[in-house]
């Protein structure tokens, strides 16, 4: 997930870094899985792994908050959940306020993890009429005239913007004024904000083009070293295979002349 203009006092002045921050939900999340198990205790090699972080960096992480296990026993799960969870500001009612209620908007209206999260969709916002009074997620959707008097009125501070891209700015703008101080922006395109707003980005293109390039690494990777084998599993280095065969390239790693490999780098 991509960041934007980022400005958090709070954390900063208890000397929290950025990084170890991002990290934190990962940590609740295995955290809460953990608890719902019943598990009392765990590792810090057992949490790490369950978040998919290094042993070393989560307990560097963990000495910021002033956690640092019992040797010999681990941490306390639900003293952790409840650490990190106060961290995070998830011991209060956040509302939210989501603005474009299209497919996405939409979906996230629907999705069922805001409440167990400690957020609040307090309402759903749109600037097609025809959706005005509809009920998505069993909550209706309002027009944008309404937005100031929405945000003001629900005491927000946090807004989603799930619109098309000409209009997020806009809104942004509109949020903004009406004292939105943190956005998570899902519309395609770059929001400018004055100092203090915090702006979160998540474009799914963004990611997928990523998984794209290591994809064609990965490909790549295939043709200039590795051959296939012909039942689908792990492709084997060429040197492997001669390596395996006492020097000697197999007929599968030669050319119609015989002396050619099959398999030539790009």
């Amino acid at each position: 997930m991509a960041t934007g203009r980022s400005h958090r006092p709070a954390t900063r002045s208890r000397g929290i870094p950025e990084a170890t921050v991002a990290r934190l939900p990962l940590y609740l999340r295995a955290l809460t899985a953990l608890s719902e198990r019943s598990v009392p205790t765990v590792s810090s090699e057992e949490l790490a792994a369950a978040a998919g972080v290094n042993s070393a960096k989560l307990r560097k992480d963990f000495s910021y908050l002033g956690s640092y296990g019992t040797r010999g026993v681990g941490y306390d799960v639900e003293y952790l959940v409840y650490q990190i969870s106060r961290e995070l500001g998830l011991t209060q009612d956040w509302p939210v306020v989501i603005v474009g209620i299209g497919n996405l908007g939409a979906a996230l209206a629907n999705y069922g993890g805001f409440a167990s999260r400690g957020f609040r969709v307090a309402a759903l916002i749109d600037a097609d009429p025809a959706m005005a009074g509809k009920p998505v997620a069993g909550i209706p959707v309002q027009h944008t005239d309404q937005l100031e008097e929405i945000v003001r009125g629900e005491g927000v501070s946090i807004g989603v913007i799930a619109t098309p891209a000409g209009a997020a700015q806009q809104v942004c703008d509109r949020l903004v004024a009406a004292g939105v101080t943190s956005i998570l922006n899902f519309a395609p395109t770059v929001l400018s904000v004055p100092d203090g707003v915090d702006v979160r980005k998540v474009d799914l293109s963004i990611e997928l083009q990523i998984l794209a390039f290591h994809e064609q690494r990965k490909a790549g990777e295939v043709a200039a070293g590795t051959v296939v084998p012909p039942d689908g599993s792990r492709p084997e280095p060429v040197a492997a295979r001669r390596a395996s065969a006492g020097g000697q390239e197999s007929a599968a790693d030669q050319g119609p002349d015989g002396d050619v490999p099959a398999v030539m780098p790009t």
